[in-house]
């Protein structure tokens, strides 16, 4: 057996439409068309042909209190190719974020549920 990659991250939700705000308008993500009908609503974004986010809309068993800086927390990598233009976007609708304190050229947003997205720009 070995590993072929990475096929899906899940998320949380409270409200998959207010989600799909986030995610689709803001961050531009693509709605797959091909989501199982589960006992729940929520809803699958493209990130590639193989990878995707699944938004669930079903009770929070986090804890709400989460770290300022997503870089301490539990995240989703993403990697992008520009991180200035998703940093103007995510000004644009007010969405706060955190640069890395690697240096890196990455940056740490939550959506509107607190989950933490890392965007890194890679070539």
């Amino acid at each position: 057996m070995s590993f072929l990659g990475f096929h899906h991250a899940s998320m949380i939700v409270a409200d998959t439409e207010r989600a799909l705000v986030f995610y689709h308008k803001i961050l531009g993500l693509q709605i797959a068309s091909d989501r199982p009908d589960l006992a729940f609503s929520g809803a699958w974004l493209t990130i590639t042909e193989q990878q995707q986010i699944h938004l669930l809309e079903v009770p929070n068993p986090d804890p709400l209190k989460r770290p300022k800086h997503g870089g301490r927390d539990r995240h989703v990598a993403l990697r992008v190719s520009d991180v200035e233009s998703l940093r103007l976007r995510l000004e644009a609708n007010e969405i706060a974020y955190t640069v890395s304190k690697s240096g890196r050229k990455a940056l740490f947003c939550r959506d509107f549920d607190g989950n933490t997205l890392e965007f890194i720009e890679s070539i």
